[in-house]
């Protein structure tokens, strides 16, 4: 966890005055010890309540399965970044949101 990738992400985010909710569910107890001014949701979708972006940086498989078009439904933006490629980026699209895949494949 000490080098994740989404230690310096939200630490970059921070500094250009965005607010960063988190959700992780296996590393959160690690993260929260790491990851000073970000809010933490209990869920997936509780995370995306309200937020401009959405922006993925694990592969945990509950991701993959989310109800997008609920996701879009919550979220005032309509962006996710997979930074893993972990999401069916046609999926997430047919929902009516911005898919941007970066990453591994």
């Amino acid at each position: 966890m000490r080098e994740a990738s989404s230690l310096v992400l939200a630490g970059r985010l921070q500094a250009d005055g965005a607010r960063v909710r988190a959700y992780d569910p296996v590393a959160e107890d690690a993260a929260r010890g790491l990851m000073q001014g970000v809010d933490f949701s209990d869920s997936a979708l509780a995370a995306v309540d309200g937020a401009d972006a959405v922006v993925l940086v694990t592969e945990w498989p509950e991701f993959a399965d989310l109800d997008w078009a609920e996701v879009a439904s919550r979220m005032r933006g309509d962006l996710v970044i997979d930074g893993r490629n972990a999401l069916d980026g046609a999926r997430v699209a047919g929902a009516g949101l911005a898919y941007e895949g970066i990453g591994r494949r």
